[in-house]
């Protein structure tokens, strides 16, 4: 028994299934990781297998839990959740899905603890999902870069393959791990539009649930996310008929596109320096090179 999780007792035989990551806490832009890991929650049965210690890797005063306040006492608490869950999609198929927050500390030992269950269970697959704000305009299908050593994957869906570094989170250092002993593992970071990376974006959570199904050949419900996906759309389109600058901000991104200047394989960000860029400093390089393609569409129109 590790000092970082409880494992529960289970009756079945769980040898070789698929297991997949929703880790929220480094970058979830459009609330990714969060629609998909409630659209799962919501639509397959699910039993939790392991359950991580919260006072190992927790820090709580970053991440306060919620306590329920009735009127004159605490009516209930939850704390935050990071375990493993058996789930059986659509088809009845099997698979394992690692949810919850990343660990705020111990990153080495919760990714040995990660790798010894994946050996005990002989998983047959590692797929992780998050998203991040990327000058792409809401008009173009979500963005892709694929990392890990899934090459039918990379070679069939990833756009944008940047030479940089980036601040560390604990889905890469997972896939580096599992990587290093053999697993077969697919990271999809899914490129977000930046101005509505504050908002939920159904479409990349969809994006998302795709890819997963590419990945795994599991069968996920989709029909309430494809009418969310489409209702966001039309309010999006709505609120940038009504805005002067949005429109233009959105004509250049398509300019862009068009030209092969902006799009995800044409990424802004180049090649390694002698220090990691913060998440701040990546999102100035943004802004700095939005601007510039702002001033060359003025440039044009002049």
């Amino acid at each position: 028994m590790s000092d970082l999780y409880r494992e529960y007792e289970q009756t079945e035989e769980l040898s070789g299934l698929p297991m997949l990551c929703l880790l929220t806490g480094f970058s979830d832009s459009g609330s990714t990781v969060q629609q998909l890991s409630e659209h799962l929650f919501a639509n397959l049965d699910n039993q939790v297998l392991i359950r991580f210690d919260n006072d190992s890797l927790l820090d709580y005063r970053s991440r306060r839990p919620v306590l329920y306040f009735e009127k004159d006492h605490i009516d209930s608490y939850e704390p935050a959740s990071l375990a493993i869950y058996l789930m059986k999609d659509e088809a009845d198929q099997p698979f394992l899905l690692l949810e919850g927050y990343e660990p705020d500390m111990k990153w080495e030992a919760f990714s040995r603890s990660v790798l010894e269950i994946a050996e005990r269970y002989q998983i047959s697959s590692f797929t992780w999902v998050h998203a991040i704000p990327f000058p792409i305009p809401h008009t173009r299908a979500t963005g892709i870069t694929v990392s890990g050593n899934r090459k039918d994957m990379i070679e069939r869906f990833s756009e944008w393959k940047p030479q940089t570094q980036v601040p560390g989170n604990i889905v890469h250092l997972l896939e580096y791990r599992l990587v290093e002993v053999g697993f077969e593992v697919a990271g999809f970071v899914l490129l977000v539009p930046h101005y509505l990376a504050d908002n939920e974006v159904p479409k990349a959570a969809l994006s998302g649930l795709e890819l997963i199904t590419a990945a795994t050949g599991l069968v996920f419900p989709s029909d309430d996310l494809r009418e969310r996906a489409s209702a966001f759309d039309k309010k999006v389109n709505n609120q940038v008929q009504d805005n002067q600058e949005l429109q233009k901000l959105i004509a250049t991104l398509e300019q862009g596109y068009a030209s092969g200047e902006t799009a995800p394989a044409r990424a802004p960000l180049g090649k390694p320096t002698a220090q990691p860029p913060s998440a701040d400093q990546l999102a100035d390089e943004l802004e700095k090179y939005l601007a510039t393609l702002r001033r060359n569409l003025d440039g044009d129109k002049e």
